[in-house]
């Protein structure tokens, strides 16, 4: 098992087939799902599937969305971390996505925006990247704030799936 990354309070690493229930009780909540399409999961087999998705990332793109487990507790917490998009997303492709999700009972405490800086350095230390994206459905505030937070601008916002999203950008500073 590979760890990627840690925070004062995180660790950051590989999704692992143990994370399949942590996984099921963030995504089958329709609070988790509000701007992700409102389409949460109903089995566990479909969080297996996701996880399963996920690893195939990291062997294909050297790169996919961690597990962040609080150090405190050992608990699974929810995922975060970049993802290489290969298809055409706003007129972009081959583009490093900054992204996170957390069980609810996790929100407001900070750590959406701990695991983003540790993903935003991750990418442009280790990965070389020139540049991290982001995109935020335009009614998800707590999202486009962390995404500032650590540095990311609002470059414009296009239609995704029917919703208006922002696309936000940060570049590697020289």
């Amino acid at each position: 098992m590979k760890i990627f990354a840690e925070t004062a309070r995180l660790i950051l690493r590989e999704l692992m087939p143990t994370d399949a229930e942590g996984m099921f009780e963030m995504d089958s909540d329709p609070d988790v799902h509000l701007y992700l399409g409102n389409k949460p999961v109903k089995t566990i087999e479909q969080s297996k599937a996701e996880i399963e998705f996920i690893r195939k990332q990291y062997i294909d793109n050297d790169i996919g969305r961690w597990a962040v487990i609080e150090k405190a507790t050992g608990n699974f917490m929810g995922w975060s971390g970049l993802k290489l998009i290969k298809e055409t997303v706003n007129n972009h492709s081959h583009y490093y996505d900054l992204g996170y999700r957390f069980s609810k009972r996790y929100w407001g405490k900070g750590f959406a925006t701990e695991t983003a800086i540790a993903a935003r350095d991750y990418g442009f230390n280790e990965l070389k990247l020139n540049e991290i994206i982001g995109i935020a459905d335009v009614g998800n505030l707590g999202s486009i704030h962390v995404l500032e937070k650590v540095g990311l601008k609002r470059i414009n916002i296009f239609d995704y799936h029917g919703i208006k999203h922002h696309w936000m950008k940060i570049e590697k500073s020289v």
